[in-house]
């Protein structure tokens, strides 16, 4: 039974690292889960080292250990001894190529579907998706390949507005995920805006948060959803 919790993002604008989604966490690992594998290759312009500790610190603060798999001798060891696998948000490409790279994929995909509790935030929510291909990032390295967990059969748009600033001449984000959606029909994607999550767990699904989020059922079959909704149709 899979159970995740995807987070759009880890830190709200005036506040300290990781705070608005504790609540959450603490709901979603329960009393059970004192240790979680964090995986930081999201990280590009800090070091793995500086992201696990920033992590540590969140995460310590609700009495949760946290071992960063950058500085595993086997990672494949401690992915499958983990009791809870922690993905941190960057740039997507740079995370999906290391896993890739140190042969994760399929173990952390494995280990989520036998039962072992996921949160993504931003990039980490991007590769709980089929494929990375609505992350927001920049391509600044290239992966064998955009697929990525596949454990939600939809795709996730973090960080997700439909601003169009002053001066703006290129496409919105809306108008980004209409050119996904005509190039990949059949497709869906949740568009999720700061402050919300999405929680799965087994064969429910619900929408978290603050605010509102969008789905994109096709580019012509477009809904809000309201903080709450049950989303289990999408599994």
């Amino acid at each position: 039974m899979i159970n995740a919790l995807l987070l759009s993002n880890s830190t709200m604008p005036g506040t300290s690292f990781f705070t608005w989604p504790v609540p959450w966490v603490k709901k979603f690992l329960q009393a059970g889960h004192k240790e979680v594998v964090f995986v930081p290759f999201a990280a590009v312009t800090i070091s793995f080292r500086e992201y696990s500790d920033k992590v540590e610190e969140a995460f310590g603060s609700m009495g949760i250990r946290v071992t960063s798999l950058h500085a595993s001798a086997d990672m494949a060891q401690s992915l499958s001894n983990a009791g809870a696998i922690v993905v941190g948000g960057g740039n997507t490409f740079a995370l999906l190529a290391a896993l890739y790279q140190n042969s994760c994929v399929d173990i952390i995909r494995r280990k989520v579907q036998e039962g072992v509790p996921y949160i993504g935030w931003s990039a980490g929510a991007n590769l709980a998706c089929p494929t990375i291909m609505t992350t927001n990032d920049m391509p600044v390295v290239q992966p064998p390949t955009f697929e990525a967990l596949g454990l939600v059969p939809f795709q996730i748009n973090p960080h997700y507005h439909e601003l169009r600033f002053e001066g703006q001449g290129g496409e919105t984000r809306k108008e980004r995920l209409e050119e996904f959606l005509v190039m990949n029909p059949g497709k869906k994607v949740i568009g999720l805006p700061e402050g919300m999550f999405l929680q799965r767990n087994g064969d429910k699904l619900f929408l978290g948060g603050t605010g509102t989020a969008t789905l994109y059922l096709s580019r012509s079959d477009i809904r809000v959803l309201a903080a709450g909704a049950d989303l289990s149709f999408l599994l």
